[in-house]
């Protein structure tokens, strides 16, 4: 979602600087403006007629701006609503953007919000998804049309309540819009823009067996000397990895692991 092109980016580059004056270092000023944020865009997608006026060209950016201040005043916090008025006087390149723009937005400042709690938001993140992604009844009941906004959030709520962040919380709450394709797709994506927020790239680290803690840290040391960016790990246990590791950074895959050994062996053999 975060692809943005054309005028749409730019537009974003913009909210985007406005958002680090609006939030600055206050941790919990970001998780107001990020769920202020979600809320926006969750009303932008519900209403197309509104999403069309927010972003037609042919109307004056200010008469924008007072129209979405007479509709969301007292309903959301300030922040929020200054950042929706900028939003609207600037050009998107597809109607849509404006509400996918805001909740990449809201995104960044809940990550914010986690403030010096960073890699464990990003920890919590990539379980989360892996717990859904893995578990096909969990799968299955946060993405089951039937069930009521509210029943999904429970749900979440009662899995992660006193065990996660409320970063984490608020991310897994927001991932169940629907705003991506599935609820798995959401979390990895929200773990992508945390790791942008922190100027750090992601790593998934398929080994056989955990990593021990030295482990961890020599191959992250490793990795960022490498791409000359801090490094998060995702590790993943995969009894089928026969011998040493796999590692999937962005496009590029180190495949260390014995199986990828023999298989090249082989096709110089064929060869």
């Amino acid at each position: 979602m975060a692809n943005f092109r054309g005028a749409s980016s730019d537009a974003v580059a913009l909210l985007s600087r406005e958002l680090d004056g609006t939030v600055g270092e206050d941790t919990e000023a970001a998780a107001r403006v990020g769920q202020g944020l979600f809320d926006i865009a969750g009303v932008l997608r519900a209403e197309p007629s509104l999403r069309r006026v927010a972003t037609d060209v042919s109307v004056a950016g200010p008469a924008k701006a007072n129209l979405v201040r007479g509709i969301f005043d007292g309903k959301v916090d300030e922040r929020p609503l200054g950042l929706l008025a900028q939003a609207v006087q600037q050009r998107w390149t597809a109607t849509r953007d404006l509400a996918d723009a805001l909740e990449h937005l809201g995104v960044v400042a809940t990550v914010r919000s986690a403030g010096g709690d960073s890699d464990r938001l990003a920890d919590e993140l990539f379980t989360l998804g892996q717990l859904v992604n893995d578990n096909p009844g969990l799968r299955d009941a946060v993405s089951d049309p039937a069930r009521s906004g509210a029943d999904k959030r429970a749900l979440v709520r009662g899995l992660l309540e006193d065990k996660a962040l409320p970063a984490t919380i608020a991310l897994a709450e927001q991932a169940l819009s629907g705003s991506y394709r599935t609820v798995g797709v959401a979390l990895h994506e929200y773990q992508q823009v945390a790791a942008e927020v922190n100027d750090q790239r992601v790593a998934t680290v398929r080994v056989a067996r955990p990593l021990a803690d030295d482990e961890r840290r020599r191959l992250a040391g490793a990795l960022s000397e490498q791409y000359g960016r801090d490094v998060h790990l995702n590790v993943v246990v995969e009894p089928g990895v026969v011998g040493g590791m796999r590692v999937e950074i962005g496009h590029d895959v180190i495949d260390g692991t014995v199986s990828a050994r023999l298989d090249e062996a082989r096709r110089r053999l064929a060869g």
